[in-house]
């Protein structure tokens, strides 16, 4: 397995290191060239010196050779070119980083779907730490191919969600409706914007995603 970082940030750093001692291969693109310096003495990876929102840069990474891209610089607009480049060069699978929430919807509506919105997820876990509600294992809930898939709705989605042209083995499970979260029924009415949470079968997710990103994937996990 091959992960790509853009950017050498905290979570960069600490990602890769997991991952290196879990025997993965790790490549990294940095624009500073002192901050790949510092690293090589630390984490035995690739490095890459250079902007990674550029075609020519990721395409050194090697994308068919790459299972993931995790776009993680200090800048939102950044990592959403680098996600959508990376896309474009046939990135099996793309991790978008984003501190200002305002561009979910966006990110949505492009068809990044794994996203990281820091500040978000750190204050849900403590809160959560702190009323003793976090899973030890999230991932242990997602078993025997369970999978979730999001997707901003459409202008012409628009109508009930049992009319949504879902494919065998899966089910939409919640709304996000601005600041609400709506459990619907098969009459409920979307909204264009709304956001779709799907539980679905991992051999659903190439569809999926051909429908509602346009970009097949070879690998998917949740």
């Amino acid at each position: 397995m091959r992960v790509a970082f853009v950017g050498a940030g905290p979570i960069t750093v600490g990602a890769a290191d997991i991952l290196i001692r879990r025997r993965i291969d790790v490549v990294i693109i940095e624009k500073d060239k002192e901050r790949i310096e510092a690293l090589a003495e630390v984490l035995d990876c690739g490095f890459i010196h250079g902007d990674g929102s550029k075609p020519a840069m990721l395409r050194e990474v090697g994308p068919q050779h790459t299972d993931v891209l995790c776009c993680l610089t200090d800048n939102d607009q950044s990592n959403i070119l680098a996600s959508l480049v990376g896309r474009s060069l046939g990135f099996s699978r793309i991790i978008t980083q984003i501190e200002d929430a305002e561009f979910e919807h966006v990110c949505l509506e492009l068809g990044l779907t794994d996203l990281i919105i820091p500040h978000r997820q750190a204050a849900q876990a403590l809160a959560d730490l702190a009323c003793g509600a976090l899973p030890e294992d999230f991932a242990n809930f997602f078993k025997n191919g369970a999978r979730l898939f999001s997707f901003a709705v459409r202008e012409e989605e628009v109508g009930a969600v049992g009319e949504l042209p879902l494919p065998k083995r899966c089910m939409a499970i919640c709304i996000y409706r601005y600041d609400k979260m709506i459990f619907p029924a098969k009459d409920f009415q979307l909204e264009s914007g709304d956001e779709v949470v799907l539980l679905a079968h991992e051999s659903s997710l190439r569809e999926l995603r051909d429908h509602w990103i346009g970009a097949p994937t070879e690998t998917e996990s949740g």
